[in-house]
């Protein structure tokens, strides 16, 4: 077991094994007294913002106090995530962590400030968000077979647009790379934003872009979609076939969403925060929500959450390895 994994199991334990103290339930009982700052560390607008806002209102109700929804954007989310670890564990910081800023920016990035581990109590998964792999809607390409025949025939040829090191679609890219023995080019762009519109120009091949953007793209046929990165299909968007049902098995790329308190929260605090975000994700009209943003809700609470981003950890750990791909 990795020092990691056993961490994060160990985080477990402890959050189980001290939520009957007296001190810590009452603690629990009189919290929250004040506002709650919730911290995304991403530009307002975007997937983790939306995920946010759609939250925020409905938790602040059922706590009995506001919840300030604070965009510190910057290095692919690092320095909003910084500002969290560095926040007194007092129940009254939240933040809103990704497969990015809690996953895989270590191996890209050495000197980002804080561990993703050891500096955060992990409060909840909230949901998953599939990408799709697109090109331009006159490419020549028309299916992912067409698209692998051409990388297999053309090694370093192909160009795949990102948001940044360590975002979904440079993970995609990569995976895509590893399973089938191909080699394409990544061009990193400062957002997401700004490789749909080089793509649509014509400048790159194809990008691995979120549902949630893509989707108005695909149904006003500016791009074409040749498949989806999670293993099953996507909601609303059935006629786009997973990339794993397409003779690439084992393919998963999902960005995930989840909340994070600052390490040394009371336990007893992080988990009443946990069972008032799972009753508000179970409220229809923030399902609806979510779903209209693409979000598939998957509610894991502290512990299960605390495996669950061990497990990537993991996963992506030597993937990116295997890449030769170093920190910086």
């Amino acid at each position: 077991m990795s020092p990691a994994r056993r961490h994060l199991v160990a985080t477990a334990a402890a959050i189980a094994a001290t939520l009957s103290l007296p001190g810590l339930s009452h603690a629990a009982e009189a919290w929250p007294t004040k506002p709650i700052r919730y911290i995304v560390p991403f530009g307002a607008g975007g997937l983790a913002d939306a995920v946010a806002r759609a939250i925020a209102q409905p938790l602040s109700e059922r706590l009995g106090q506001p919840i300030v929804v604070e965009n510190r954007a910057g290095v692919s989310g690092v320095l909003g995530t910084q500002l969290a670890a560095r926040a007194a564990p007092d129940g009254y910081t939240l933040v809103g962590g990704t497969i990015t800023t809690h996953a895989v920016v270590p191996f890209f990035n050495k000197s980002i400030g804080y561990d993703p581990v050891k500096d955060f109590a992990p409060v909840s998964l909230v949901g998953t968000v599939t990408n799709v792999l697109v090109v331009n809607e006159s490419s020549p390409y028309r299916s992912l077979a067409d698209l692998l025949a051409d990388l297999r025939a053309h090694p370093d040829t192909l160009t795949y647009g990102t948001a940044g090191p360590g975002t979904t679609q440079h993970l995609a890219g990569e995976l895509l790379q590893s399973l089938t023995g191909t080699r394409m080019r990544q061009v990193p762009y400062k957002g997401g934003t700004q490789a749909m519109t080089d793509l649509m120009g014509g400048q790159i091949t194809m990008t691995f872009e979120t549902s949630t953007v893509a989707r108005p793209l695909i149904e006003g046929h500016r791009v074409r979609a040749l498949g989806s990165t999670a293993p099953t299909p996507i909601p609303n968007l059935p006629g786009v076939v997973p990339i794993a049902s397409q003779g690439v098995p084992g393919f998963d790329v999902q960005s995930w969403q989840g909340v994070f308190a600052p390490a040394g929260t009371p336990p007893a605090v992080v988990d009443k925060l946990a069972e008032n975000i799972d009753a508000v994700l179970r409220m229809p009209e923030v399902r609806q929500h979510l779903a209209q943003i693409g979000m598939q809700i998957a509610y894991k609470g502290p512990a299960d959450f605390a495996r669950y981003q061990s497990d990537e950890i993991v996963r992506w750990g030597k993937l990116l390895t295997a890449a030769g791909i170093k920190p910086e």
